[in-house]
């Protein structure tokens, strides 16, 4: 596969990231560059944000060596790793000074452009149920909405992290399949090394968040490859893979409009962080997560491997995302912190 061995992209890309956040890390502390607890966070001493920034740069290096190496570096790639540059710099000025929704919104939907224009004229992500101007904009609605939940979904230790692990290794194996090309499975691979060597630092309790730095393009990212590998046939696959992110995310906004919350302010209502506050440890709940995200690795495989068992595996995947859900707030009912 490629030029790079798949064992060596895990490592080096593990390593680098490791050691550029360590880094980074004392930087941001000589700095001063702190997350200070507020009655949104999930935790409770000044800890250094944005050593996202390590992740980004390995990534961004990893991308551009496979890329070169290509036999054909991968359709738009140069496109879509300058618009994740652009989304880091415009991130790390969020990350020091709150930059307002809109012009957040606007650029990531120029990037969105961007890397949609790399896709082939012949590819639809919804395989053909919508006309070409039709699945170009609802794949651009989807893709932006990715962008900002896998930004709202960091926010507890370890968990972006252990997400973009499991849709990393999930698109690589789906790649050996024919679901994607082999570089994008490499730069799916380099993801989730990126994410191991950094999760060293961000598990609980982290030493080091990712901010919005690394949340915003690494989200770009791996919405990036899950479009291309729906465009490529693998639907199934890039709705399982991140099934359990956007369900908790798009269940809980719908809760939030429903009751007409100001759905662009920070809060802790995800499944995931009321089982926090209910007193479920960071690692327990990110370890439930993590088993969760392995099972719908395999069904994703189950589901590339024969055409039949698509929908099948989608109603499994569906229904273990419920029970996770569903034992995410049992534990809030348990402890009567509803």
């Amino acid at each position: 596969m490629g030029t790079f061995a798949p064992a060596i992209v895990v490592f080096a890309t593990a390593l680098a990231s490791g050691a550029l956040t360590w880094i980074v890390l004392k930087a941001l502390r000589r700095r001063q560059i702190f997350d200070h607890p507020n009655e949104r966070s999930s935790h409770v001493e000044p800890t250094p944000r944005g050593g996202g920034i390590a992740v980004v740069a390995v990534l961004i290096g990893a991308a551009v060596a496979i890329g070169l190496t290509a036999q054909s570096a991968p359709t738009g790639l140069w496109h879509v790793l300058l618009a994740m540059a652009a989304l880091a710099g415009l991130s790390w000025l969020d990350d020091l000074r709150s930059l307002g929704a809109l012009p957040r919104l606007a650029i990531q939907l120029v990037a969105v452009v961007v890397g949609l224009s790399g896709l082939e004229e012949s590819a639809r992500v919804f395989q053909g149920l919508l006309p070409f101007w039709g699945d170009r904009a609802v794949a651009a609605l989807a893709w932006l909405w990715f962008v900002n939940l896998f930004n709202f979904m960091d926010g507890i230790d370890g968990i972006a992290g252990a997400e973009t692990i499991a849709v990393g290794l999930g698109l690589f194996a789906v790649g050996a399949l024919g679901g994607v090309s082999p570089e994008l499975g490499l730069i799916a691979l380099a993801c989730a090394g990126a994410a191991l060597g950094f999760l060293w630092w961000n598990w609980h309790p982290a030493r080091v968040f990712m901010g919005d730095v690394g949340s915003v393009p690494l989200g770009y990212l791996l919405g990036w490859l899950l479009i291309f590998a729906a465009a490529k046939g693998a639907w199934a696959a890039a709705l399982l893979l991140p099934g359990y992110y956007l369900a908790d995310a798009t269940w809980t906004l719908l809760r939030r409009l429903a009751r007409r919350a100001r759905v662009w302010q920070a809060h802790r209502e995800h499944f995931y962080q009321r089982a926090v506050r209910a007193g479920l440890s960071h690692a327990q709940v990110v370890r439930l997560i993590a088993a969760t995200n392995a099972a719908l690795i395999g069904l994703a495989l189950i589901a590339e491997s024969a055409a039949d068992w698509r929908w099948p595996a989608l109603g499994l995947g569906a229904a273990l995302i419920a029970l996770t859900l569903f034992l995410l707030s049992r534990s809030e009912k348990d402890t009567g912190k509803g």
